[in-house]
């Protein structure tokens, strides 16, 4: 139960502090046992970013926990702070940041990389959300350019996965059988029809991503791919003060230059995380739709301020290959299908979403869990990759309209995937001036000639 408690058709109790809306679990909202458990499984993708921090940043496993808990406090801020999102890492530009980090070496280097990366994300959200400017630059983008961007960052993804050396090689039983249950679970037609009929189907659902992760762990355990756990017992206990040696106030901080090769990433990855929030906000509409009793506000502007501050926190004192993205699709999807079911199963949007990332948290300090997962934290990885590799590729996919579109996108994506970000961004745009424009010094473009053609037929 809560303190205040909410009237019918309004929105859900909260303090005001300037843009925000500060929410508590049991002065605000309940704490919503469903959420809780699927949390306490679901953390573990969190701790998927352990493998990324050790290869990339040169980090100890200590370390990297230390790491994970800076980053669980971030993920906690939007709920706590009025933001009707579960939030998550810029999944999609995974792949391109790593391709922006392989061009520096393990440890200070890349550290000051990735926190240039990170501050320059801070900026662009925090200066679009002040100013209100975030839909304007996200709809001059381009359709080629923006289905280039998600297709690349999908095959990015998926290239990581299957190289040779990749993690598909090295577990193949327990990626390819985790990776087909996955994408059954989520994307099946049939599995959807048979969710309207059937009870089991419709609990499986709600769990979203949680049945597929725990199949390809148990497979991966059966067939000795991963080495059984070695439980322990007590609190995990993060190495906070051994942190302080790779963060940039001990590494140094970039130069101007690092700071200028950073950008183009930084810009993809601003580009796709505007797509989520997008995204975010049309499922919430939709559970308006269906639920008349609580008024959700999805406040785009607060939504940049919060990623922003969260991208600050992690420059400064977690750097981050995931930086810090303003949703996490399956989780925010499933959570918004079991409110859809009533106030009795969910009271408030609120309480369901406020309630998962306070149990995540919860979660890093049970060294149990912790322990149990360690063996198993790549397959956590892999199974998002490749998710996000087949949600980028599909909604790049629905980006582009005409022939002249598909192709400047379908180039620019695989450019992208293989030589990075700025010879990415590179090729779309000279593509989309020699391709699509029909006049070099009009804003007439192929689509607009096209349009005016089926006018006139």
């Amino acid at each position: 139960m809560q303190i205040y408690k909410r009237k019918e058709g309004q929105e859900q109790p909260y303090w005001a502090a300037g843009p925000f809306k500060i929410r508590l679990p049991f002065i605000h909202y309940r704490w919503e046992s469903a959420e809780f458990v699927q949390a306490l499984i679901m953390f573990v993708v969190s701790l998927g970013m352990i493998p990324l921090l050790t290869e990339y940043l040169g980090l100890p496993y200590e370390v990297t926990l230390a790491y994970v808990f800076i980053g669980g406090i971030g993920f906690i801020l939007p709920s706590l702070l009025g933001v009707a999102m579960v939030p998550g890492w810029i999944t999609p530009a995974i792949p391109v940041v790593l391709l922006f980090l392989g061009d520096f070496q393990p440890g200070p280097e890349s550290i000051q990389a990735l926190f240039a990366l990170q501050f320059i994300v801070f900026l662009i959200f925090f200066i679009m959300g002040i100013t209100k400017l975030g839909e304007k630059l996200v709809e001059l983008v381009p359709n080629s350019l923006k289905g280039g961007i998600l297709i690349g960052a999908g095959l990015a993804a998926l290239m990581g996965e299957i190289q040779h050396g990749g993690r598909l090689m090295n577990t193949p039983i327990s990626l390819i059988l985790g990776s087909l249950i996955a994408f059954y679970l989520l994307f099946s037609l049939s599995f959807k029809n048979l969710v309207k009929e059937n009870k089991i189907a419709k609990f499986v659902a709600n769990y979203g991503l949680v049945p597929a992760m725990i199949s390809a762990m148990i497979i991966g355990w059966i067939f000795s791919e991963y080495p059984l756990a070695n439980i322990e017992w007590g609190i995990t206990q993060p190495a906070f003060k051994e942190m302080w040696s790779y963060l940039p106030f001990t590494v140094g901080f970039p130069s101007f230059q690092i700071f200028l090769l950073a950008v183009p990433t930084a810009i993809i990855a601003y580009i796709i995380s505007f797509g989520d929030m997008i995204v975010g906000k049309t499922l919430l509409q939709k559970a308006e739709k269906v639920r008349n009793d609580e008024a959700i506000d999805s406040n785009v502007n607060r939504v940049h301020i919060v990623t922003a501050i969260r991208n600050l926190l992690h420059a400064f004192f977690a750097p981050y290959p995931g930086l810090a993205g303003p949703l996490w699709t399956p989780v925010h999807a499933t959570i918004i299908e079991r409110y859809k079911y009533g106030r009795k199963a969910m009271d408030s949007i609120h309480s369901g979403m406020g309630t998962f990332w306070i149990a995540g948290f919860i979660a890093l300090l049970v060294l149990p869990l912790v322990s149990l997962f360690q063996p198993v934290l790549p397959i956590a990885l892999s199974l998002t990759l490749i998710i996000t590799a087949y949600v980028c590729i599909s909604v790049g996919v629905e980006q582009v309209h005409t022939t002249a579109e598909r192709g400047v996108a379908g180039i620019m994506a695989v450019v992208l995937a293989v030589h990075g970000a700025t010879y990415g961004l590179i090729a779309g745009l000279v593509l989309y001036f020699l391709i699509e424009k029909t006049s070099l010094f009009t804003s007439k473009s192929v689509k607009d000639e096209e349009k005016a053609e089926e006018k006139a037929s």
